[in-house]
């Protein structure tokens, strides 16, 4: 079997762990038995434990890069471009169950890791927040997503609300939680316009003499 492949069988396996088991109680054991390889064989591929749920996790990043490369047509117009990208995405997360669960994982524990980890982390997910932001720079030019916001900003956003009905709300409400109703709050905002002192566009009302 080539390299490429046994690196890729091991971190599937620690994916399929991590299904059933917290990160603490998965040993290294635990994922050479699962990938059927020596314990060695994972030591050629990633330093330690922490190493291969890193590498693992963020891989999620790079398919999610790819998928919206695959999957959403270049020159479609950008509401169908954010439409395709919001579906793959949230597909991901329902059907990668187990490593969106690691990515998650990741994210919180990188909150307390500094130094070449964290920046390690923050590139490899700076790759899928720039390919969602390219969409949303669209929208931009053509008028349809305001400019005042930088399109990095709205780009983590979206990402937090489609991590966070991945997450949090299947179970809370699914029949009312759906992708559509995301996208609307994301598009249309959730205040009616003029509420709570503000105008249209997210701007201040001149209340000036």
């Amino acid at each position: 079997m080539a390299r490429q492949d046994k690196r890729q069988q091991i971190m599937q396996a620690a994916e399929r762990l991590f299904t059933s088991r917290r990160f603490h109680e998965i040993t290294l054991d635990d994922v050479a038995r699962t990938a059927k390889v020596g314990k060695g064989t994972i030591y050629r591929h990633f330093r330690d434990k922490d190493d291969l749920f890193f590498q693992t996790a963020t891989s999620g990043f790079d398919e999610l890069c790819e998928l919206l490369r695959r999957q959403v047509p270049a020159g479609a117009s950008f509401f169908d471009q954010l439409t395709e990208a919001c579906m793959q995405i949230s597909r991901f997360f329902e059907q990668r169950r187990q490593l969106f669960r690691m990515m998650q994982t990741e994210e919180g524990r990188m909150q307390w890791c500094g130094g070449s980890l964290r920046d390690r982390w923050l590139e490899r997910r700076k790759g899928l927040v720039s390919a969602v932001a390219e969409i949303l720079a669209k929208g931009v030019a053509e008028g349809q997503v305001r400019a005042d916001i930088p399109p990095e900003v709205l780009a983590h956003l979206l990402l937090g609300l489609l991590r966070t009905r991945a997450r949090d709300l299947s179970e809370v409400a699914p029949a009312d939680c759906g992708l559509a109703l995301v996208m609307d709050v994301f598009y249309n905002g959730v205040c009616r316009r003029g509420a709570g002192g503000q105008a249209s566009q997210g701007t201040q009302k001149d209340t000036s003499p």
